[in-house]
């Protein structure tokens, strides 16, 4: 049987390059969207609205009284309730809630996918990389690793992500793809100590977190499986998949 062809888009910039609308696309922005999004979802949100702008997201937040929040350049947006921190999304917080969710990255390669009719889309992160990936094998369907990186540069923690996935899923695709190669290269030297690997080579959103104290926000990003879920999005909400 002819195994699904899988890539990797290592920028948006580059996602005009694929196929989108015949893949299953995974939105990957590890610093920190998608790694918030599993934990709001893990933690009880009852859904999450990604949306690409701060004026929608206090717009729409408004209107359905849910809790507004996202990130520019790192920081609380002008306007917001919350930031982009999985730490603000405790259980005890966000359980049965509604979360409108805005940052510089992620949220707008999500609406590329979907303006790109996008077969399916699904968000990925360290904390819930074995969801990602047990999914992907079980829809045995074209696969775009989809890299949300800053501000259309490539970053490491994306790649890294995208290369883990290869990592785990390989024998299940067929995958002939410099950039997926080059993912899965970088991880298996990062593999060990992904902080200190991100640390060592003064990585970008590294620095940049770090200068906002923010190393816990880090290394929680970057550990697997904290928020165990499947980050399924359906008409215009992302959702935690049934098991």
């Amino acid at each position: 049987m002819k195994k699904p062809e899988l890539f990797t888009c290592l920028s948006p910039a580059l996602l005009h390059l694929y196929d989108v609308s015949s893949s299953i696309v995974v939105i990957i922005d590890v610093l920190r969207a998608t790694s918030t999004i599993a934990t709001a979802l893990h933690n009880g949100a009852k859904h999450i609205i990604p949306v690409d702008s701060v004026t929608e997201c206090i717009r729409l937040g408004k209107q359905i009284d849910g809790i507004t929040a996202g990130e520019r350049d790192g920081k609380v947006a002008e306007g917001l309730e919350h930031g982009n921190s999985p730490f603000e999304y405790p259980s005890s917080f966000i359980k049965n809630k509604v979360l409108v969710l805005t940052t510089t990255n992620g949220t707008k390669l999500l609406h590329m996918a979907l303006d790109k009719c996008a077969k399916g889309i699904i968000t990925g992160s360290f904390p819930n990389i074995s969801a990602v990936c047990n999914y992907l094998i079980e829809q045995n369907q074209p696969v775009i690793l989809g890299c949300a990186a800053w501000k259309d540069r490539v970053n490491i923690e994306d790649t890294l992500f995208a290369g883990a996935v290869v990592s785990r899923i390989k024998e299940h695709f067929s995958i002939n793809c410099d950039s997926s190669a080059i993912a899965e290269t970088l991880y298996n030297d990062a593999k060990n100590n992904l902080y200190e690997f991100m640390k060592t080579k003064n990585a970008s959103h590294y620095l940049r977190l770090t200068n906002y104290g923010l190393e816990k926000d880090i290394r929680y990003c970057l550990t697997a499986d904290g928020a165990d879920v499947l980050c399924l999005f359906e008409d215009g909400k992302l959702i935690a998949a049934k098991k």
